[in-house]
């Protein structure tokens, strides 16, 4: 992770990190009581969790390209609308997604992900 303060590096920062990187280092870009919610599921509380969540998501998936295609920030809050590019077995699936992150002291604070996992379920089911 780089020492970097301003919002819109470390999350452009973070979303790279997803194609290769694995669950404890993705991990540090969180604070200790940082929430990850993807909406359409029960938020995660706390960088253990948290932690436990990617090491869990990664196993199944593997890296997972982000592709943002617009980033606004407002002071410490950054809004993207990107595309996930992940594989669930053997279906790629792009998968639509409009994230929030809130960076406090250079970490995530909260991030919060809205997608309609109807796309992952149509995928999935076929394959």
């Amino acid at each position: 992770m780089s020492p970097s303060t301003d919002p819109a590096a470390i999350v452009t920062e973070f979303c790279a990190r997803w194609a290769a990187a694995g669950a404890d280092e993705l991990a540090e870009y969180f604070t200790e009581d940082a929430v990850y919610h993807n909406i359409p599921m029960q938020p995660i509380t706390g960088k253990a969790a948290i932690t436990e969540f990617l090491r869990g998501f990664l196993d199944t998936f593997g890296g997972i390209e982000f592709t943002i295609h617009r980033q606004f920030v407002d002071g410490t809050t950054v809004f993207n609308e990107r595309t996930d590019r992940f594989s669930i077995d053997g279906t790629v699936i792009d998968l639509p997604v409009a994230g929030v992150f809130e960076i406090e002291n250079g970490r995530i604070r909260a991030w919060r992900d809205y997608f309609d996992m109807t796309v992952i379920t149509a995928a999935t089911q076929n394959s």
